[in-house]
């Protein structure tokens, strides 16, 4: 156990519920003290779009811990100023979400670490759980990597494979990577330091980028396979969610659905019932839909649904 005195002393970057657990780890850790947080500015959030702080923000006030909330970093001397006041060690990201120039790595004398949930050198940007569903994936992990001023291109330190059933959300694979790598992140720390791991580098060629998701991205073409649509479902929940248009509104359709081979006398888009359960068929196959919402409506299961909306039945959606 480490005294005040040979603590670590740690920036973290961070901003969404993916990065507390690795705030929270390292912050209970004797080896580590949490001097100060970058964080995100608030942002509007609710029906009302009141302002309202990151979960990393919420977890370092709680503490007391100094917080920092830069509009930007690039170009801003006045942050990396009053960062080096604060005599820090190491920084420590994890899906902090604004671009780190060299000039702030700089000023970390241990240098800076980052953790990206996705095995490196694919997925490198801002989604890639999302596109680990989205595509399919058997596989993904976390990396945990030495920083440069590319995104996501630094050397590696430690990586961590993960199976995937085909059944996990982008929320439930959120929470089962942040399990997995918080204490990976501790000791991959203490074993860099101590000189035990040799940074590789990545292997260029083989990277693959993922973009910022919006809620547009969310929109459900049944043009496609039913299971492709599938794992959309899955890599927009519990965010942006996806949706498909009926009568000029929207509706949402939430996990758990079942792809079927059936309604092969139907059109993509259209709605029948399968065994008495909703369907909606596809490009190939049919989604069995288990949740679904209404614009300005609550979450209903489907049975409800039809209750209320029976002519849905027949309808094509868009």
């Amino acid at each position: 156990m480490a005294d005040i005195a040979n603590k670590r002393r740690i920036i973290f970057a961070g901003t969404p519920d993916f990065a507390v657990p690795y705030f929270n780890a390292l912050g209970g850790d004797a080896d580590f003290e949490i001097i100060g947080v970058i964080t995100q500015p608030d942002k509007p959030s609710g029906r009302k779009q009141e302002l309202a702080p990151s979960p990393v923000k919420q977890a370092a006030s709680a503490l007391g811990i100094k917080i920092f909330q830069p509009e930007k970093l690039t170009g801003n001397q006045g942050i990396i100023s009053d960062i080096k006041k604060l005599s820090p060690d190491l920084l420590v990201v994890v899906a902090y979400g604004l671009i780190i120039p060299q000039s702030m790595l700089d000023s970390f004398p241990q240098g800076a670490i980052n953790v990206h949930p996705s095995l490196l050198p694919k997925y490198r940007g801002a989604s890639p759980i999302q596109s680990a569903i989205l595509n399919g994936e058997k596989t993904t992990g976390i990396s945990i990597m030495l920083m440069d001023e590319k995104m996501d291109h630094g050397p590696l330190l430690a990586q961590r494979e993960v199976a995937l059933t085909g059944e996990e959300t982008n929320g439930s694979l959120h929470f089962q990577l942040a399990e997995l790598g918080s204490p990976l992140l501790l000791e991959t720390i203490i074993k860099y330091l101590a000189g035990n791991i040799k940074p590789q580098e990545q292997n260029h060629d083989e990277a693959t980028f993922c973009k910022i998701i919006s809620k547009e991205d969310a929109q459900i073409d049944w043009q496609l396979p039913a299971q492709e649509i599938k794992q959309k479902i899955y890599a927009f929940y519990p965010w942006p969610a996806t949706w498909t248009t009926w009568d000029g509104k929207r509706i949402k359709i939430f996990p758990p659905v079942q792809v079927i081979d059936e309604g092969s006398d139907v059109k993509a888009g259209e709605v029948f019932l399968s065994d008495g359960r909703l369907a909606i068929k596809a490009g190939s196959g049919a989604l069995i839909i288990n949740k679904l919402q209404l614009e300005g409506k609550k979450e209903v299961n489907a049975e409800e649904f039809v209750r209320g909306y029976s002519e849905i039945v027949g309808a094509v959606l868009k």
